[in-house]
């Protein structure tokens, strides 16, 4: 993943996205115990465009031109680890990146979503996979509840939230 992570850092030097943070499994294990997961998944901003296609072209050609050429679905393979691009969108997911943490990995720097925007997103997307790690995150004890139900009640999210704390 490391490799994955420097060459994340370097678009972003050269342009190409504006920011990106880990998010889905991957981002989760920044906050609780690991999960089984098949991919990493990026969440992406390029800078300077509102339009509501949004093409990834530019980061599968940045790739490519670096040899990054082997794909597992809709993973591209960098350094061993199948990366998964996933644009943000207006609302819960723009908001996300914004709250982005960066931390260390392996002495490179990284950015991941915050774990309350994770669980939030996890709420939102509502699979039967992302309900399983919430009693996870939950006794992490890194949830900050008061923001946790700020986010939930300012997406419409704090109903559904209440069904999958309930015993």
């Amino acid at each position: 993943m490391k490799q994955a992570i420097v060459v994340l850092n370097d678009m972003v030097s050269a342009g190409i996205i504006q920011k990106y943070a880990i998010g889905g499994a991957m981002g989760a294990t920044f906050y609780t115990e690991p999960f089984t997961t098949f991919d990493l998944d990026i969440f992406v901003m390029f800078g300077g465009s509102d339009a509501l296609l949004v093409s990834l072209s530019p980061i599968y050609d940045y790739l490519r031109e670096r040899g990054y050429t082997e794909t597992t679905g809709e993973c591209v393979m960098i350094g061993g680890t199948p990366v998964q691009f996933l644009p943000t969108s207006p609302g819960l997911l723009d908001e996300a990146m914004q709250h982005a943490v960066q931390t260390d990995y392996d002495g490179v720097p990284a950015w991941v979503l915050g774990a309350e925007y994770l669980l939030a997103i996890a709420v939102s997307t509502g699979r039967a996979k992302d309900r399983m790690r919430v009693p996870l995150f939950l006794e992490s004890g890194k949830i900050d509840l008061v923001c946790l139900t700020d986010i939930m009640e300012r997406h419409g999210l704090l109903e559904r939230w209440g069904t999958w704390t309930q015993p």
